[in-house]
């Protein structure tokens, strides 16, 4: 581990080389000595770090860069004064959704038989939560109210209660906006909130902060059965001096309604249901079961009496054959098929009788209904992944120019006429029109240098303009060359012909001797190849027959198994450097594709692609410094087996440009990084290793928390690496910033100057900062839109300091987030968030592919974890593998990087 120094961290810091040079050798004895390594100390972290720890206070405002006057979507909410009062509501049953529970309260406060209400307006949150203006009579007494909704045959009664909870104070509110008080009074914001959202909520579809309403006038189907959904996010967010409803237009996939049969036949790709003249195959109704399981459907052969039930499965056999026990009036069962219980009870006679049956409700019923007399209910959410080709279309559907995404939430404002509502006219609550002007910077971009013969002449530097630079006529900072190397095409030889294989080698050899990455004389080995079970006997034969090969080039027919396997038996297995590419782009190879290849080959083998130019860095790096990414990934929405991932990478040089990654598997849906402690220990090891320095500052960017969780994860995390540390040196207390970056907002910015607006999108310019007007009234936070919007409207990241023992200003930390998003070498343009952030996200989506089982293969761990889930073996079907295939520690093992592969940024 560390090196013990003779006068502990008190004494003044080893200077680190010169600006941009990984540091050489520390302290006392001959120059490349390696100090000795102490034993391991593992401490528990101080009492008094079992505090609680709170945000830091912004420091300053910044004041780097340019003006630039913007327009955000956050409009102004006029507060009253005093108090609103604060009801809990118990409904018996309470298992009702809370479309149901608003009904009842609704229906409650009409009939008020017991004059409670007396003209007052409360708002409800459609579970356990009322707020009204004055207080009700009842004192500190619980109440009961019985009141009767008219249901479909019989009308449904229900019990329910209130009792005085609180009275919450809008004065405190208005303390703490004016930064008197430190903590922000949650309880007020959440009744605002309730407040704001009670009249939405009864008028449209709410999906968690949005609500949708269904198509008119436009119509963007999916395929699948889905479409597009228009809508409007609303949040009440406090900052600087005031109240601010941050509105934004949002759109998302819901389920069409439309008859089961249709939706049957876009599911399975069959145009006309009379194409479909035989029962479904497994295959088939696997498909559509794992379709429609869950979905809500209604019935339309009782009349007026349309029943919803939920959807549990399909059957295999298909009406004419599937039976249930059906109880006669004499009292006996016998076993019926549901197309004679159709035919005698309804006097239907099915169209379709060869078509599985839907079972509804709860699965030991045995209620069977035909798909032809169900239809899928209106407004539900599509939760469950979309594919790839959903994916674009839904972007082409949704995306808008910056400009144009300004006029439609101002015409949404206009149309939603807030101030018209009558619920926040009770409580005496009014929103300004007019969206909220603040005062933006353009931060200057870094220099970037790149290597060569010229050396540091400035023609090697490149200045990024709107976010973006060109490598042409420039050489990478520390190229790689590749004398040993081997392709593997497993795209068919009439798709991808030898000449095509051999022009596309040329072609890269040349781009890549151009960047100063040469690639030497012709591959060892090509060869053709077909499926995933093939890759690792090829690339054990490899590894076996060429000691000294750098490289297999693969070349992949489009979406393929065999890129998990490629990456599996590369990154895991056998420590090989591999790079895939499409069989399209060998047949017809562009400079900027062959440029991009080499911008991740370099990466993959070692090399350095360039460097932030040394001199005008942020006085950060004149110590030793490491960068840590961290992520955690969460498996799509709708599963509930495979594990979530969590990654950390940190930078392994001064520039920096380096880094090292390392990942776990944890529970599923696990937002905080369990074994964080010993990730950081492993990269402040490796950091050691590399640079012979112990870093004297850690500057920790979080991706993937949401507000809510900011201080669990802080209370947690910051700790854990702390302690890590701890235990590799006694007294070793480098200072730490914690700093959560999220994308995941409806913030946008509009260029309040149209001369301001750049390119097609008419987004604002890379490098504006805001930190003023939007941001939080107390704590550390700020906007920065790094990144050049190509399409649709920019979404600026939001950084919030959750610790700083490093006292940055506000202007080191812009820059140095900046700064950070140059370094990423997967392309010459400033990206949306850190490198290091960005990388994290890359390791964990890379340990998805490791986790990606060959499903002919029982011996891994089984494919409950693969892509494709359980679900698509059907009914009845087992897995392959045992169940300790599927333990924590067979997944543990097989997203573990190959020692090899663990030197170099395997995940570019």
């Amino acid at each position: 581990m560390f090196q013990p120094p003779s006068s502990g961290l008190g004494g003044p810091p080893v200077p680190p080389g010169p600006p941009g040079v990984p540091p050489g050798p520390p302290g006392p004895g001959p120059p490349g000595a390696r100090p000795p390594i102490p034993n391991l100390v593992p401490m528990m972290p101080p009492a008094h770090e079992q505090a609680e720890f709170t945000c830091p206070s912004r420091p300053n405002h910044g004041t780097e860069g340019r003006a630039i006057m913007l327009r955000a979507n956050h409009f102004q909410i006029c507060m009253p004064r005093g108090h609103i009062h604060h009801y809990d509501v118990s409904i018996v049953p309470d298992k009702c959704p809370r479309r149901v529970n608003r009904e009842i309260i609704e229906t409650m406060v009409q009939v008020d038989t017991k004059k409670l209400f007396i003209g007052q307006k409360p708002v409800f949150d459609g579970r356990k939560n009322m707020y009204t203006r004055d207080p009700l009579p009842i004192g500190r007494d619980k109440i009961e109210l019985e009141v009767t909704l008219p249901g479909e045959g019989k009308d449904r009664v229900f019990n329910t209660s209130l009792k005085w909870v609180a009275q919450v104070s809008l004065y405190a509110l208005e303390e703490a906006l004016e930064g008197r008080t430190r903590s922000i009074p949650l309880d007020a914001i959440q009744a605002l909130d309730v407040v704001m959202r009670h009249m939405p909520s009864m008028m449209y579809t709410p999906v968690g902060r949005s609500f949708f309403s269904q198509p008119e006038g436009y119509y963007h189907p999916l395929g699948g059965g889905r479409e597009v959904w228009f809508g409007f996010h609303q949040s009440v967010r406090p900052s600087q001096w005031k109240m601010m409803l941050n509105i934004d237009v949002s759109a998302t996939a819901f389920y069409k309604a439309q008859p089961v049969i249709e939706f049957m036949c876009e599911v399975l790709d069959v145009k006309e249901i009379s194409e479909q003249k035989r029962p479904l195959t497994d295959s088939q109704r696997v498909k559509f079961t794992k379709e429609i399981k869950g979905l809500k459907i209604e019935i339309t052969h009782c009349g007026q009496m349309k029943r919803k039930y939920r959807v549990c499965n399909v059957t295999r056999r298909p009406a004419q054959t599937q039976t249930f026990p059906l109880q006669l009036e004499s009292g006996q069962t016998v076993e019926c098929t549901v197309a004679k219980y159709f035919l005698d009870k309804h006097r239907k006679r099915l169209l379709y009788p060869h078509l599985p049956c839907l079972q509804v409700g709860q699965e030991h019923k045995h209620t069977y209904l035909p798909l032809e007399v169900c239809n899928v209910v209106r407004g539900q959410r599509c939760i469950k992944k979309l594919t790839d080709m959903q994916t674009s279309t839904m972007i082409k559907a949704t995306a808008r120019s910056a400009p144009d995404r300004e006029k439609e939430i101002n015409s949404l404002v206009r149309k939603v006429n807030f101030n018209e509502d009558p619920y926040m006219q009770e409580f005496g609550i009014s929103i300004n029109s007019t969206m909220t002007e603040v005062k933006g910077r353009v931060l200057p971009p870094p220099k970037i240098q790149y290597g060569g013969r010229s050396g540091f002449q400035t023609k090697q530097q490149a200045i990024p303009n709107q976010g973006v630079w060109d490598m042409r006529g420039k050489e990478f900072h520390t190229g790689v060359e590749i004398r040993t190397w081997a392709i593997a095409c497993f795209a068919p030889q009439r798709t991808c012909r030898e000449e095509a294989l051999r022009n596309f080698t040329a072609q890269l050899q040349k781009i890549s001797s151009d960047a100063g990455m040469p690639i030497l004389g012709q591959s060892v080995f090509c060869k053709y190849a077909t499926g995933p079970e093939q890759v690792e006997p090829m690339f054990r034969y490899l590894k076996n027959q060429w000691q000294e090969l750098q490289l297999v080039v693969v070349v992949l027919p489009g979406k393929t198994p065999v890129y998990a396997e490629v990456k599996r038996v590369g990154d895991t297995v056998l420590g090989m450097a591999t790079q895939c590419v499409q069989a399209k782009n060998v047949n017809k190879p562009s400079p900027q594709t062959l440029s991009n290849l080499c911008l991740k080959i370099n990466v993959k083998l070692g090399g350095v692609n360039n460097i932030l130019v040394p001199s005008i860095r942020p006085r950060v790096f004149n110590e030793p410094v490491i960068f840590l990414g961290a992520d955690v990934t969460h498996p799509p929405a709708g599963d509930n087996k495979k594990p979530s991932i969590a990654a950390l990478v940190g930078s392994m040089d001064a520039h920096p440009s380096r880094y090292a990654a390392t990942v776990r598997v944890q529970h599923h849906r696990q937002d905080i990084i369990q074994d964080l402690g010993n990730m950081v220990k492993e990269l402040l090891v490796q950091f050691y290793k590399a640079t012979r320095f112990k870093p004297s500052r850690i500057v920790f960017y979080r991706d993937g928390v949401s507000e809510g969780q900011f201080i669990q994860v802080l209370q947690h995390e910051l700790r854990a690496v702390r302690h890590a540390c701890m235990m590799l040196e006694v007294g070793y207390q480098p200072g730490i910033t914690f700093i959560v970056v999220q994308k995941r907002h409806h913030t946008r910015l509009f260029c309040a100057d149209k001369r301001e607006q750049i390119g097609r999108s008419g987004n604002i310019p890379a490098g504006t900062t805001v930190d003023v007007g939007i941001t939080h009234p107390t704590e550390f936070d700020f906007f920065l839109c790094s990144h050049a919007g190509i399409q649709g409207t920019s979404r600026p990241s939001h950084y919030h300091v959750l610790w700083d023992d490093n006292h940055f200003t506000a202007d080191e930390l812009q820059q140095l987030t900046y700064q950070l998003c140059h370094t990423y070498v997967r392309c010459t343009r400033s990206v949306s968030i850190p490198a290091p952030a960005y990388y994290a996200h890359l390791v964990a989506f890379r340990a998805r592919y490791h986790l990606v089982e060959k499903e002919h293969d029982s011996s891994k761990c089984s494919p409950a974890y693969g892509e494709e889930g359980a679900s698509d073996y059907g009914e009845g079907s087992h897995l392959s593998g045992s169940s300790e295939d599927r333990t924590p520690a067979c997944l543990e093992r097989a997203v573990q990087v190959h020692q090899d592969a663990g030197r170099v940024m395997y995940f570019a």
